[in-house]
C-alpha cells in the first residue's frame, strides 16, 4: 500500500478537494447531523486563497488527493480550519498524519500552539484530536479571533450540537 505523500494543493485539485469534502461529510448522517452532511465545501476561491498563503496540504496517494488539511493563523498561532478524509482512505492515520505535518509547520516557524473548534460528541472530532493532543479550552481561554470564529460558528447554528474550542501546545514537554 502506498502511505503518500504530503505536499502543497495544486490549483488543479480544488474540484477534487471539494469533492473529496463532500464525501467525508457524508457520515454526519449516520448520527443525525445531516445539515452539517450537507454543508457546502470550501469554495474555489477559499481554496486559492489558502493555498496562496501556504495553508492548504493534501496527503497524495498515486497522484490523488487521499486528504487535506487547511490551516490559517488565529491569535498568532496555527490554526487547523479543517482536516478531511475521503471515506475510502479513512482509518489508515492520514488525517493525523497532516495533523502531524501542521505541529511541525507551525513549530518552525515558532508558533507555540495550534488551535481549532469542533464537534465535542462527534467520535473523530473532539475525541480524536485529545487523542493527538489537543485539549479543550475554557471559556476563558480563547484569544479574540477564537472568539471570532465560535461566534460565527453560533450565528452559522453550528452549536446545534455542542461544539468547542481545542489547543495543542508545541512548546516544552508536546508531541509536536
Amino acid at each position: 500500500m502506498n502511505d503518500g505523500t504530503i505536499r502543497p494543493a495544486r490549483p488543479d485539485e480544488f474540484e477534487t478537494l471539494r469533492e473529496l469534502e463532500i464525501a467525508a461529510g457524508a457520515p454526519f448522517r449516520d448520527l443525525g447531523m445531516d445539515p452539517i452532511a450537507d454543508d457546502t465545501p470550501p469554495s474555489t476561491v477559499v481554496l486559492a486563497g489558502a493555498l496562496d498563503r501556504g495553508g492548504l496540504w493534501v496527503l497524495d496517494v498515486a497522484g490523488t488527493p487521499a486528504a487535506y488539511l487547511l490551516d490559517d493563523l488565529v491569535d498568532g498561532e496555527a490554526h487547523l480550519e479543517q482536516v478531511s478524509v475521503h471515506p475510502r482512505w479513512a482509518r489508515r492515520g492520514f488525517g493525523a498524519r497532516l495533523v502531524e505535518d501542521l505541529a511541525h509547520r507551525a513549530a518552525a516557524a515558532g508558533r507555540s500552539a495550534i488551535t481549532l473548534t469542533t464537534f465535542v460528541d462527534v467520535p473523530w472530532n473532539a475525541p480524536y484530536y485529545e487523542r493527538l493532543g489537543f485539549r479543550a479550552l475554557a471559556e476563558d481561554e480563547p484569544g479574540p479571533g477564537l472568539r471570532a470564529i465560535r461566534r460565527a460558528e453560533i450565528a452559522r447554528g453550528l452549536d446545534r450540537w455542542p461544539r468547542i474550542a481545542m489547543r495543542r501546545d508545541l512548546t516544552g514537554g508536546d508531541r509536536g
